[in-house]
């Protein structure tokens, strides 16, 4: 794309490490057959011990998901007997205004640092430096219980923040805790009070110049707060093997910054649409809302290789079997991006106690109202407690307008 030399070859394999101590291997964009085979087996085999729990409600979940996973074996099974070893990878997630700098020539979008435009190769004007605070930005937050949790183990923050150095920004952060007792609780709130302290040290060095820069700071952040939860949920038995998702949005002006881990999830929503800029002229109308991240979970690649489709995705037991959390390992990857905003849009972090409740063209109806933004939020929740409210539910919500509209 920016014509710079590469800096090695891309490795030829990599690897999906779930629970447990598993991997499902991936070579070339393409899953393993054979590994995600064994990875069915062995859930099986754990919603079939689950069959001998006291709860009544355990036990009913525990033979749905046997029989969903069983029409996934055969499905597998079958597929292995044809003599396929792999299945490729698709993504189902567009290319989001990454090209904030356009080109006068032939109107390309290109990245922020580019020199020359990626389609026609003309030279491209410096991109002046947008005037601070030329936006207003709106925010709203909140959390629910739900109607089956008795604990809230969600965490949902939107505030404004100023640097030492007069730079305004918008923090927006979603947690999803797990854990018995308190220990979920526990992890959401020390996750999301970790990244946010940390990031009010690391801005006293003044905003990332680049959006690269961006990323290895939040991946910086994330990973702290990772450290943190991990070291007391191996350090305090009360809170052992406890986790947390995180999904974290700064917003500077027109750039939207993204950290995620886990399930919860960043939406960008815009009434007039959002267009994608690899497809400047798009035969449909663009979608009103977009899911910017990737669910970490075992259903979302599932998904991914035709296993499942969305819709069953949705209410699908093992939904909450996630391969990627803060705390349960030393280590984590954290996944980063960035987008160019335009007024009007809205960007919308959860829980996975909203959307499995409230499918994407709904929240978007719920969210793209002229209503206070505190109201959107509340809208959500009743949404998802009107579906059954089967887990917690956070909210958080940032507008842009245009200065000195409301």
């Amino acid at each position: 794309m920016c014509g710079m030399a590469v800096a090695g070859p891309l490795p030829l394999h990599d690897g999906i490490h779930v629970s447990g101590g598993r991997r499902v291997r991936v070579d070339a964009e393409s899953i393993s057959l054979e590994s995600l085979h064994s990875l069915v087996v062995a859930s099986m085999a754990w919603w079939q011990q689950q069959l001998h729990h006291t709860d009544a409600l355990t036990r009913q979940n525990a033979a749905e998901a046997i029989q969903q996973l069983s029409q996934i074996l055969a499905s597998l099974s079958q597929q292995l007997a044809q003599g396929r070893d792999v299945v490729k990878i698709t993504t189902r997630l567009p290319q989001v205004r990454r090209y904030p700098q356009h080109c006068a020539r032939c109107g390309a979008g290109n990245r922020e640092e580019a020199r020359f435009c990626r389609v026609c190769g003309a030279a491209l004007a410096p991109a002046p430096r947008r005037r601070p605070n030329a936006v207003q930005v709106s925010i709203a937050a909140c959390t629910d219980v739900g109607q089956q949790r008795s604990v809230n183990q969600d965490v949902a923050q939107a505030e404004h923040l100023t640097t030492l150095h007069g730079d305004r920004l918008t923090l927006l952060i979603v947690a999803d805790g797990m854990g018995g007792g308190q220990a979920g609780d526990t992890a959401s709130t020390l996750a999301a009070g970790t990244v946010r302290a940390e990031l009010l040290v690391a801005l006293t060095q003044g905003l990332p110049p680049t959006d690269a820069a961006w990323h290895v700071m939040l991946r910086t952040l994330v990973q702290t707060a990772n450290t943190h939860v991990h070291r007391m949920a191996q350090t305090d038995p009360r809170y052992a093997g406890m986790g947390t998702t995180l999904t974290m949005a700064v917003l500077v002006d027109q750039r939207l910054h993204l950290a995620h881990v886990g399930d919860s999830r960043a939406y960008l929503c815009n009434q007039a649409g959002i267009a994608d800029e690899l497809q400047p002229h798009p035969a449909h109308p663009p979608p009103q809302i977009v899911q910017l991240t990737e669910d970490h979970s075992l259903v979302a690649r599932l998904v991914d290789i035709g296993q499942l489709t969305p819709e069953a995705a949705r209410t699908h037991p093992q939904r909450n079997i996630i391969y990627r959390v803060l705390g349960r390992q030393a280590q984590i990857e954290v996944d980063t991006q960035s987008h160019a905003l335009s007024y009007g849009d809205l960007v919308l972090l959860c829980s996975d106690g909203l959307p499995i409740h409230v499918e994407d063209h709904q929240l978007a109806e719920l969210v793209l109202t002229t209503q206070p933004l505190a109201n959107r939020c509340q809208a959500c929740i009743a949404a998802a407690n009107a579906q059954g409210g089967s887990d917690n539910i956070g909210v958080a919500l940032a507008q842009l307008n245009a200065t000195g509209t409301a």
